[in-house]
């Protein structure tokens, strides 16, 4: 998770993930999707799918980037915000 709050005004934090096949990333999309909304009632903006590998799920003032191994690999998010502190960290 980065905060981005710093660096640009279109969120407040971005969290980052990765599943290893298609199912997985559904599975994330969805388990996020329904606990986020359990909790707080909250309904996203769900754009891309597991084939094309990069799921986005913007709940406004938090991004989900949900990507397959090759997709993080190639777009390097985290590279990208490199200037922005991460917040939390799981490997």
């Amino acid at each position: 998770m980065l905060d981005i709050r710093t660096q640009s005004t279109i969120a407040d934090y971005f969290v980052i993930c990765s599943g290893d096949n298609d199912r997985q990333l559904r599975a994330i999309v969805d388990h996020i999707d329904e606990e986020v909304h359990r909790e707080y009632g909250m309904n996203p903006r769900i754009e891309g799918s597991s084939d094309t590998g990069w799921i986005v799920i913007d709940y406004a003032d938090v991004v989900v980037h949900v990507f397959s191994a090759a997709q993080r690999d190639y777009y390097r998010l985290e590279r990208l915000w490199s200037k922005v502190p991460p917040v939390v960290v799981v490997q």
